[in-house]
């Protein structure tokens, strides 16, 4: 006699559905140097900062304005100066078009005047999204035009560099000559015993490197920006040889001299303020 009674089905319940969960696209970053996963959101309160390696990705000109100025007082000058296809370069105008579409700029140089914890300056900033920054007629006239309202307005002047494009081919010769016009107005900025304060970013090189953005009376640098003439790439191929670890990275300059010093982001707009109020009082400027 049986002391159970065998079903002779098996009931086998189906598992509730499980909803999937959506991960929004872009809502995690890749440091480009320790390779950390982060949070989109927490690096852009970050400042695009690393907060695991202190890695200083780049930025925008427009970001850049306002983490430097007071909120409101930068004030655009020269936007009226256009750039001219006068060589006929194969797509440049496309090529400026669609620049102009992503970064929102008309050139690869924002100018205008600013405050700084309510003292005014005069202030140009790249943007290495705008064809690399790179180094064309209309950037060396705004920063001319620029120069010369500090002159006349008895200002000093601040430029922060992302140029990684160098002079720009697409306009030849013009784009060189820019090189000794920025630093003829900054020669003449020298002469009225004006503060000219430079601020290399990543990356910085060619035409701009060798011309205004060593030029400073100070010459400061974020975190391992990358600042050269020629990129470690193109040298290499050239000696056949590997370059040392850093090479052209903002500390391997400071230890050769060719950077003052050295300032993080967010520290960036306080060190401005103390280094123009020390260079303006009677004492603390004697010029270059």
């Amino acid at each position: 006699m049986a002391w159970f009674h065998r079903p002779k089905y098996t009931i086998i319940r189906k598992p509730a559905e499980r909803s999937e969960t959506k991960i929004p696209e872009g809502m995690w970053v890749k440091c480009e140097k320790c390779d950390s996963i982060l949070l989109k959101q927490e690096l852009d309160e970050n400042l695009n900062v690393c907060p695991k390696c202190n890695f200083h990705g780049r930025i925008t000109a427009k970001h850049r304005v306002a983490l430097t100025t007071d909120e409101g007082t930068f004030t655009p000058m020269f936007e009226n100066i256009r750039s001219v296809d006068f060589l006929k370069f194969p797509k440049y105008p496309e090529k400026m078009e669609s620049s102009a579409k992503k970064t929102g700029l008309t050139e690869s140089v924002l100018t205008g005047k600013a405050k700084i914890n309510g003292t005014e300056v005069a202030l140009a900033v790249t943007d290495f999204f705008f064809m690399g920054g790179s180094l064309g007629s209309v950037m060396g006239e705004r920063i001319t035009a620029l120069i010369e309202v500090a002159i006349k307005e008895n200002l000093p002047v601040i430029i922060i560099s992302a140029s990684g494009g160098g002079a720009r081919m697409h306009e030849g010769i013009m784009s060189l000559m820019q090189m000794a016009k920025i630093s003829a107005g900054l020669a003449r900025l020298s002469d009225r015993k004006l503060p000219y304060i430079s601020v290399l970013t990543d990356p910085t090189g060619g035409g701009v490197t060798a011309s205004f953005a060593m030029l400073g009376d100070l010459n400061i640098a974020e975190p391992e920006a990358l600042i050269m003439f020629a990129g470690p790439r193109v040298i290499e191929g050239t000696i056949k040889q590997k370059l040392p670890p850093g090479f052209q990275r903002s500390e391997f300059l400071q230890e050769h001299g060719m950077i003052d010093t050295i300032v993080n982001r967010k520290d960036m707009k306080e060190t401005l303020y103390g280094v123009i109020s020390a260079m303006r009082s009677p004492k603390g400027y004697a010029g270059r």
